[in-house]
């Protein structure tokens, strides 16, 4: 075992124990495991352990399959970055630029209304009073929570974090190839990564090797959150996935086994600066340092799940970190970057 792997097992297992940490960690290093570990229960009232092969609810960490897709679309000559989206889709958006471009979405920068706000609005569960969230089953039924909005900013003109602008990808993605969103991610992004544990699950549907979602109440109790997300995955977020799956991801993407050289190029290019040192690509973030792409970097949180994952070019680290409480994984990452990552 070399430095890196014992320091950070060290860390780690210390960490975890004192945190009651609940998830899976995995961490590669060239090809070779440094560390992988679970923690925690998957089903409190069975106390079933969470494993390193439990699947995890992952949130808008699954962005960037939504965007991985799209770009496949791009190497196919279907689409292009900056086809409107009007001319992509069968919905018409009245209230809508119609300059809004592929591009726009993949970046957060269309204007369009979110029907989950996060500047106006901190709690995603009180969507549901309205909403039934088992009713979301499909991309076109999220519609009617924002399709006659109106436009926060033209498009280009500012970013701003958008989860309905990645649901019309999802409806590009099933109108262009008239496969429903879920069953195109599950063929053409996760079995050529070889993510064969992953996938988009029902709520009221699980397989087994599940980890329910945990909510802490305010009297220490605890609820699972089988009401407080959409009943099924999408464009959006709320794909299952193992923490090893994740890394074969990015080893599939960064190898070039998903996408072609120039729209890879363009996926982990820093379109949009958010603020100092952070810009965002198509469906990744992209941190520097020092003038440096310091990492490549996805995460999700809902009611009950918390993710971090991200690839460090410079030490050709890969990092996944699905977590079954509501902010588990953000402090495993910093721990390993603390101890790992120059």
């Amino acid at each position: 075992m070399n430095r890196s792997a014992i320091a950070i097992r060290q860390k780690l297992e210390d960490q975890m124990l004192r945190t009651h940490f609940s998830g899976s960690i995995y961490i590669e290093q060239k090809n070779e495991v440094l560390f992988e570990a679970a923690g925690g229960d998957a089903n409190r009232s069975e106390e079933r352990k969470n494993t390193i092969d439990t699947r995890f609810g992952i949130a808008s960490g699954c962005k960037l399959f939504t965007a991985i897709a799209i770009c496949q679309l791009v190497d196919k000559g279907v689409i292009t970055f900056y086809s409107k989206l009007s001319h992509c889709v069968d919905q018409s958006f009245p209230t809508f630029d119609e300059g809004i471009t592929i591009h726009h979405l993949l970046t957060h920068t269309s204007g369009i209304p979110d029907y989950f706000d996060e500047e106006e609005m901190d709690d995603f569960e009180a969507l549901w009073k309205t909403v039934p969230m088992y009713t979301l089953r499909n991309c076109s039924d999220f519609l009617p929570m924002f399709e006659k909005g109106r436009m926060k900013f033209q498009p280009g003109d500012d970013f701003h974090y958008n989860n309905a602008g990645y649901i019309l990808l999802g409806l590009v993605v099933e109108a262009q190839t008239g496969m429903k969103f879920q069953e195109y991610i599950e063929e053409h992004v996760f079995k050529p990564a070889g993510m064969m544990s992953s996938g988009y699950f029902a709520l009221d549907q699980l397989p087994s090797n599940v980890a329910y979602g945990y909510v802490e109440l305010d009297d220490g109790s605890w609820k699972t959150n089988q009401y407080s997300i959409p009943v099924i995955g999408g464009a959006d977020g709320g794909a299952y996935v193992t923490a090893p799956d994740m890394g074969r991801l990015w080893n599939a993407l960064t190898g070039g086994r998903l996408l072609g050289e120039e729209t890879q190029h363009e996926m982990f290019t820093a379109h949009v600066d958010v603020r100092k040192d952070v810009y965002y690509g198509y469906g990744l973030w992209i941190h520097n340092k020092e003038e440096q792409i310091y990492k490549y970097h996805v995460m999700g949180y809902d009611p009950g799940v918390s993710f971090h994952s991200a690839y460090y070019p410079n030490a050709d680290i890969v990092l996944a970190v699905p977590s079954n409480h509501s902010d588990d994984a953000y402090d495993v990452m910093k721990a390993v970057e603390d101890t790992l990552i120059d």
